[in-house]
This record gives C-alpha cells, sequence and structure tokens, in this order.
C-alpha cells in the first residue's frame, strides 16, 4: 500500500503540505496512523507540482524511502505552488523498474496515483489489455499493477471523459476483473481533483481560503477533516468537494448467474 496527497489551494511552499505537519506525509512513510494494509512506505516517494504559466507538471521522483534522501527537505522548503500531488510507496511486489515505479505518474496535464493493491496481478487483469491501443502499453512507465491501472484511466482521459469519470469507470472495471482489489486513486490536472475510497482509508480538508486538501490520512488534527466513506467518487475544486457513491458491482455479479 501507500499514502498519497493532492493539494489545491493558494500558493504554498511544498514543505508546509508534505514535511512540516505534525503527522505529514513524510512522517507517513515510517509512521502512518490509518493506513490498513502494510507499515512502512519504503520502496519509493515522489512529488508533482505545476509553476505558473506552464500547465505540464514538474515531478521529483526517488526509489529509496523519502527520509533517506537528504535534498528533499531543501527542495520544498523553497519550491512552492498552487497544485501539488505526492506519494509514498509500499511496494505490492518486489520489482526493478526503482524510480519510474513511484507516483506520481505523469502524461500531459495530469499527475496519478494509485494506494491499493490489484488482487492476482497481473493474469487477473490480463483481458483488459484488450481494451489499450498497443502504443499506450508500450509506453506504461513501470511493469506493475499502478502503471496498468494508470495506463486504463488515461486511455479514458483521451478519450475525452472527465477526470472523475475516468477514475469510476476504471476502479468498477479493475474490481469486477479482480475482485478484491484496493483501489484508491487520485488524479490531478492542476484545475480540480478526483480520486477513489475503494478499500482504504481516504480524507478531505477545506475551509475558506485554504484550499483543498485529499489525503489518505490527515497530516494534522484540524477538526475540519472529512474522512471519505469507502466505495466513492470524490471530485473537489479549490472550493468545492463533491462526493458521489461509486456504483455496487453486486447487480452485474447477479445478473451473470
Amino acid at each position: 500500500m501507500c499514502r498519497h496527497l493532492a493539494y489545491l489551494g493558494p500558493e504554498e511552499p511544498l514543505g508546509r503540505l508534505l514535511t512540516e505537519p505534525e503527522h505529514s506525509l513524510y512522517r507517513q512513510s515510517w509512521a502512518p496512523r490509518r493506513q490498513r494494509h502494510g507499515t512502512v512506505n519504503a520502496d519509493g516517494f515522489g512529488v508533482g507540482w505545476y509553476a505558473e504559466g506552464d500547465p505540464a507538471p514538474a515531478r521529483y521522483r526517488r526509489a529509496g524511502p523519502i527520509w533517506a534522501d537528504l535534498s528533499f527537505t531543501d527542495l520544498t522548503r523553497v519550491v512552492k505552488s498552487t497544485a501539488v500531488l505526492a506519494a509514498v510507496r509500499d511496494a505490492t511486489l518486489a520489482g526493478a523498474d526503482a524510480e519510474a515505479a513511484a507516483a506520481p505518474y505523469s502524461s500531459g496535464p495530469w499527475l496519478f496515483s494509485h494506494n491499493g493493491a490489484v488482487k492476482g496481478w497481473p493474469s487477473s487483469l490480463a483481458p483488459l489489455t484488450a481494451s489499450l491501443p498497443a502504443a499506450e502499453l508500450l509506453s506504461m512507465e513501470a511493469r506493475n499493477d499502478s502503471a496498468f491501472v494508470w495506463a486504463l484511466v488515461l486511455n479514458r482521459l483521451r478519450g475525452g471523459d472527465e477526470q472523475g469519470q475516468a477514475l469510476a469507470d476504471t476502479v468498477l472495471e479493475v474490481a469486477e476483473a479482480a475482485p478484491d482489489s484496493r483501489l484508491n486513486l487520485l488524479l490531478t490536472n492542476g484545475e480540480s481533483i478526483a480520486a477513489t475510497a475503494w478499500g482504504d482509508t481516504l480524507w478531505y480538508l477545506q475551509r475558506p481560503g485554504t484550499g483543498t486538501v485529499v489525503a489518505s490520512e490527515p497530516y494534522d488534527d484540524d477538526p475540519h477533516w472529512r474522512e471519505v466513506p469507502d466505495r466513492t467518487l470524490l471530485t473537489a475544486s479549490r472550493a468545492d468537494v463533491l462526493l458521489t457513491p461509486l456504483k455496487s458491482l453486486e447487480p452485474l455479479k447477479e445478473s451473470r448467474t
């Protein structure tokens, strides 16, 4: 599993979001408070952010634990942004992809992270390869379940789907093919956030004038944090959050028996 976070709001140093809070994402790499699967997120980390006037985000990713990167706190002290997505990783399976396997994944204006695991990977999702153009498969950043889920989401985005619709349809498709998968997805284009709660925790924080934070767990004890119910799609702007229940798969299963 992993821990991840996205932010939209007034320009802030990355450190205010990622390293300074008492229970920041940095600390969650070794001491998460609400992580349901796994205990240490030491298999890589990454942060993506947007610079004014440039729709394509920058990324900083590493294969090792976030606490072992002695330059990271300096980076977060001076880099500022109005939109951020970051993650610390606990790998489902060991692999050779190094930092390429660390979220956030990126294409065009989008940043993406997956907190979870696909049950039975890779054989369980083999049938879904038919829905992807060969170019999508060949250009995957890594050879893991998260990268493949990202390819499914990206294919829908390029086909014209809105962010929330792309996540919702991908979660339902993957959950049908691989039941009991954990599929907390997080996506931003720098202007809005979409996320799913499916098998692990998801929270959001929104107060007037401070923007919106969506995260696997709260980074402090602010009473304004709200937990997102399981099997829910969250869509957010800098000022609004909308929660929509994801359609149950049970009727679909019953119709096939």
